[in-house]
């Protein structure tokens, strides 16, 4: 486990059911960290410190492990994409669409199953 300023397990020890209560539709980032400070117990500036750890963690390791796994909640992971052709709608020109990295992140089982709940 990475400790990021000893707040290694913070973000994981909240309960995720609790931020599938929000409004239909989409949550911004913003609403993610507010409820985080809320379901967390912390300040949002605390909440917002903690999600741009996990996130700067991954952006690091990311490139390096190629596949990070949380169990139950999701995996995060590179894949590369080939080489291939494409048609330029505007025109209908064909194009080539270089190779390139991109990230598949898969949810775990009881992540899937407390959202399907």
């Amino acid at each position: 486990m990475v400790s990021i300023d000893g707040l290694q397990t913070t973000l994981f020890r909240l309960p995720w059911c609790l931020f599938f209560s929000h409004k239909a539709g989409s949550m911004t980032k913003s609403e993610f960290v507010t409820a985080m400070a809320q379901h967390g117990a912390m300040s949002k500036a605390e909440a917002e410190r903690v999600f741009q750890a996990f996130r700067q963690t991954l952006e690091r390791a990311l490139p390096t492990a190629g596949k990070i796994v949380f169990p139950g909640f999701c995996t995060f992971e590179v894949v590369e994409k080939p080489a291939r052709k494409g048609r330029n709608p505007a025109t209908g020109q064909e194009i080539d669409i270089p190779a390139k990295k991109t990230i598949k992140i898969k949810a775990g089982k009881e992540f899937t199953d407390t959202v399907n709940s």
